[in-house]
């Protein structure tokens, strides 16, 4: 009998430890809290900005879940009776009739607007500085290709819950920015019209606009973006963690903390410090007073609008093309000035969206990294980013170009065509100063690598000269710059059948622009050599 009861493994005593064990013998979760526990996160602080990312949606689908209970999706015309005495008996649509309730009838209504509002427009920066870094350190590299590309859809996905969420109050400023869409689309040939009475439900500004945009801002967009956001964990999770190099840091051997209990405690934390840090901003600085602004009429012109930066870009392409591209073919009018910077963002878009691939094409390399390039170190990626962000910055300041010239009491046309210069020489200027800086920077390294650091102190040799003494560096810091590869150009060579092919041509001559005139790290026996001279 004792022998029976030895035998029987213990049970957990108490409400709570019958509950978890009844839970984990049906889903075994234990397993799976167990792999989390040991999962190991590096210590930088530019892991952080994926964190700010989530945490910022996590405030958008409490603010935004507040909001929906009190918004009216609808185009009908109301008169407004509401608190705001300037716009009483004023006629406009039951949306932004709604949107002026949730301001000032609403208890905390306008509160949760501007968080709602800024925690999106937090949530974009993030998505954005994340994907920068993991551009710039090489993050994006084998395995985790597919995971650059999901990152990239929810930036894209980010920017259109922003588009379709500002839309929704119907007023002045979210009304031009549909016009502006509407253009767009309207420019498209052959279907463009078509896909406009689609989308508006008929003729622009249209009654079905706010509600199917309601339906895609609270449905299908957070839909979709909760599961490529899970899916983008869930990789990371199978994927070893990336970190800077260091000693004891290699690709099998990740240094950091493990998430039971010391990350899990950081970011909780961190989370409501992002959280307060929300609160704060919505609650002293005002974002998007729509009743500034008044209710959306197609009639007026006005001026000095613009979008959320996220989506200035956009129209900031349309505003650099030069006017009057237009060429009538078959009974049809082909609108270039539209076309054009249509095209060109959708080669933008695609060229950032497939990197990790081409690059991986360059170098041919098929193995796995886990150790992060410092950005110097990898010159012409860098120069290609920082080519990349100037670009995009010119589009996003020419959606402003209006407000530029207004400032600073210039004229719009001259302030246009510099903006025009710079799109077209401003990355080029950026893609060669960038790299030979970076360039420069690794020279920098390799003498600091061999001879170590200018210390200030001179000292007289016994033959009368003077000479600077070197502080040498210490273990992590000799290891951290001496740590990186150097791919060296591909060489022309014919495959099995004897032909060189012009894609093997293609790629040794991209290689050697990659390549050509790279930095190669500092040997051990070159640090021998330096140590030998010194002494």
């Amino acid at each position: 009998m004792s022998t029976a009861t030895a035998a029987r493994p213990s049970k957990p005593a108490g409400f709570t430890g019958k509950a978890a064990n009844y839970i984990d013998e049906r889903t075994s979760i234990s397993g799976a809290v167990s792999f989390l526990g040991r999962k190991i996160f590096p210590d930088h602080w530019s892991f952080m900005l994926g964190e700010v990312a989530l945490y910022s949606f996590i405030a958008i689908l409490l603010s935004g879940t507040f909001l929906t209970f009190f918004f009216e999706p609808s185009m009908v015309e109301v008169s407004y009776e509401g608190s705001y005495a300037p716009l009483k008996g004023i006629h406009m649509s039951a949306a932004y009739a709604s949107s002026l309730d949730i301001s000032f009838d609403i208890r905390g209504g306008l509160l949760m607007r501007q968080i709602h509002h800024w925690a999106a427009l937090l949530f974009v920066a993030a998505i954005g500085l994340h994907m920068l870094r993991v551009f710039f350190t090489g993050a994006f590299r084998k395995p985790r290709e597919i995971n650059w590309v999901i990152g990239f859809v929810l930036f894209i996905l980010a920017m259109a819950e922003g588009f379709t969420g500002y839309s929704l109050p119907d007023d002045l400023l979210s009304g031009n920015g549909l016009a502006i869409i509407n253009g767009m689309v309207k420019g498209i040939p052959v279907i463009g019209t078509w896909i406009g009475f689609l989308l508006f439900g008929g003729a622009f500004p249209g009654l079905e606009i706010v509600p199917r945009l309601f339906v895609l801002h609270i449905m299908l967009l957070p839909a979709i973006l909760i599961a490529m956001l899970g899916l983008h964990l869930v990789l990371l999770l199978i994927n070893k963690h990336t970190q800077f190099a260091g000693p004891g840091r290699t690709n099998d051997n990740v240094v950091g903390a493990p998430i039971m209990p010391v990350f899990a405690a950081k970011a909780g934390g961190f989370f409501f410090l992002v959280f307060g840090v929300i609160a704060l901003i919505a609650s002293t600085f005002t974002v998007n007073p729509i009743w500034n602004y008044g209710p959306y009429d197609p009639s007026p012109v006005s001026a000095g609008t613009q979008p959320d930066w996220y989506i200035g870009f956009a129209d900031g392409a349309l505003r650099l093309i030069p006017p009057h591209l237009e060429t009538e073919l078959w009974g049809m009018t082909f609108t270039w000035y539209i076309i054009i910077p249509m095209a060109i963002l959708l080669v933008f878009i695609l060229l950032v969206a497939i990197y990790p691939f081409i690059e991986a094409w360059v170098t041919g390399d098929k193995r796995e990294h886990h150790i992060l390039d410092r950005p110097r170190n990898a010159p012409t990626r860098t120069a290609i980013g920082a080519a990349g962000v100037t670009f995009y910055a010119v589009m996003w300041a020419a959606a402003s170009s209006d407000l530029i010239a207004t400032h600073f009491e210039l004229s719009l046309n001259q302030v246009t065509h510099a903006l025009q210069a710079m799109w077209v020489f401003g990355p080029i200027v950026a893609y060669i100063l960038t790299k030979r800086i970076a360039i420069g920077l690794q020279k920098k390294d390799r003498e600091i690598l061999l001879h170590g650091f200018e210390s200030g102190r001179i000292v007289r040799k016994p033959g009368g000269e003077f000479i600077e003494v070197h502080q040498p560096l210490d273990e992590y810091e000799a290891f951290r710059i001496a740590s990186f590869e150097s791919y060296e150009p591909v060489k022309v060579r014919p495959n099995a059948q004897g032909k060189i092919t012009a894609g093997t041509r293609l790629r040794a001559a991209v290689t050697r622009w990659f390549f050509d005139d790279r930095i190669a790290p500092v040997t051990n026996k070159e640090i021998e050599a330096a140590k030998h001279d010194e002494h």
